[in-house]
């Protein structure tokens, strides 16, 4: 299950992604919003990053207008990894490399087909591991609190 949120700036996106999530056979559990009425993106992303954390949801998509507040706010959460990714190559690098299990998008700043390849390519990658398993274990290491 993919959880899914946004703030006030993401609502005509998030339709759009979920549409695709239903498309490629994931199921999804939205945390809101759902109107353009201003809301706070850190309640919003932080819904949706304690669903990944918690492992109620496999991975995570956050949206607000850059994608920037949103995803910080997701990342104060122990346990998620969430990436800013504008374009197909960081989606693909971050679950590769950094093994990110949620993904921020910038509403006002991505299109919509853009977007959706983004998210193809973020839930269709595989963590690499390895080499990159030693760094994600040095990032885990740091949200609890070690000094590198």
């Amino acid at each position: 299950m993919i959880a899914i949120a946004c703030d006030h700036a993401g609502p005509a996106l998030k339709e759009e992604i979920k549409a695709l999530l239903t498309e490629m056979g994931y199921t999804y559990k939205d945390f809101g919003t759902d109107t353009a009425a201003s809301v706070d993106y850190p309640v919003y992303g932080s819904r949706a990053a304690y669903a990944v954390a918690s492992g109620e949801c496999e991975k995570g998509i956050v949206i607000c207008g850059t994608g920037i507040g949103i995803s910080i706010s997701a990342n104060k959460v122990k346990g998620v990894r969430c990436a800013l990714c504008s374009e197909p190559l960081s989606a693909s690098l971050t679950r590769q490399h950094n093994d990110a299990n949620v993904l921020a998008i910038g509403a006002r700043v991505t299109g919509p087909e853009l977007a959706k390849e983004i998210v193809r390519v973020f839930l269709t990658t595989e963590f690499e591991g390895g080499r990159h398993q030693r760094r994600v274990d040095l990032i885990t290491a740091l949200e609890n609190g070690e000094v590198l």
